[in-house]
């Protein structure tokens, strides 16, 4: 069976402007802001949660199935999609628009300045469940509001065990909504500022949050992962990258490791350190979806680290 991946898919512009902000922003000009920036370099990636979750897991050597949404200018993501043989019958298309895209200005100090347009995204809920067959488990991951409400709904009644991964998703939402996922859910998938915001809106712990699923997954950047499950808080350590060159998508290719591991029946250290290596991979690689590792590759360098064969 396979995994059906709920979110977002975009392009993501990315221009470097080679100097620093703060030279060019007046503070006290703040009110009057006009400013322009010269980017002579510039690259466009494909990206999205559910996009690079799915790229990531094929890469695993798994089968995921996108349900998503695309606008008019889709072609060339939809052509990347075929040459790496992801599955797309389920991504719908919404005429007269745009597939959602980020526009990010970035300066020599990394300072990022973004500007987001979600187009066919905000009508995910134009996709349903139930059109995508059998699944072994599925992922809700950031996308259009109602789709997000929509697709966790379908998922709980189809009974297909699914991970809630709200991301920068996660403000759409009332704290009762939030309860209303986790309740829905059997995985919980948040970074630590994502695990800070979700108990402040819901008012529940992590350990209380942490009862009401099979697991909760919190990702904490360098200094690794913790999985709560069972009782228990399994620390898991980051896996060491050949390079740090683009934390973009390291999260859902964190993601891709634990639907992997779900699938696959590996115990919980097994499933962390998986996606541990997942994400090292990544952010050795500049992009969402440019890292090309094989199976046996991702095998050897999970044995290098953790000193046993994942499988």
């Amino acid at each position: 069976m396979s995994a059906l991946i709920c979110g977002s898919l975009a392009f993501d512009t990315i221009m470097v402007f080679q100097d620093h902000f703060k030279n060019h922003i007046l503070p006290e000009k703040i009110h009057l802001l006009n400013v322009s920036f010269l980017v002579p370099e510039l690259r466009r990636e494909f990206g999205g949660c559910a996009g690079n979750i799915a790229y990531n897991m094929k890469l695993l050597g798994a089968n995921p199935k996108i349900m998503a949404t695309w606008g008019d200018d889709f072609a060339p993501y939809a052509a990347h999609l075929d040459r790496h043989t992801i599955a797309r019958q389920h991504i719908s298309q919404v005429p007269d628009t745009f597939t959602a895209q980020a526009f990010i200005t970035t300066d020599l100090a990394d300072n990022q300045i973004t500007a987001f347009h979600p187009g066919a995204m905000n009508f995910s809920h134009f996709n349903h469940v139930d059109q995508a067959g059998d699944n072994r488990i599925g992922i809700i991951s950031p996308d259009g509001r109602n789709g997000m409400l929509q697709h966790a709904a379908e998922m709980h009644a189809a009974n297909i065990p699914f991970i809630f991964d709200p991301g920068q998703g996660l403000p759409m939402f009332s704290g009762t909504e939030l309860m209303q996922f986790v309740e829905l859910a059997d995985y919980v998938a948040v970074n630590d500022y994502e695990a800070e915001l979700l108990q402040n809106r819901t008012g529940k712990r992590i350990a209380q949050l942490a009862q009401q699923v099979r697991a909760f997954i919190v990702t904490r950047g360098e200094l690794g992962s913790q999985i709560h499950t069972g009782g228990e808080t399994l620390n898991i350590p980051c896996a060491r990258a050949q390079n740090v060159l683009d934390p973009t998508g390291c999260g859902d290719a964190y993601r891709a490791g634990l639907l992997h591991g779900i699938i696959e029946s590996m115990d919980w250290l097994t499933t962390g350190r998986l996606a541990s290596v997942m994400g090292a991979i990544k952010i050795a690689s500049r992009g969402g979806q440019n890292h090309a590792p094989t199976p046996g590759e991702i095998n050897q360098l999970f044995r290098d680290e953790f000193g046993y064969d994942p499988s």
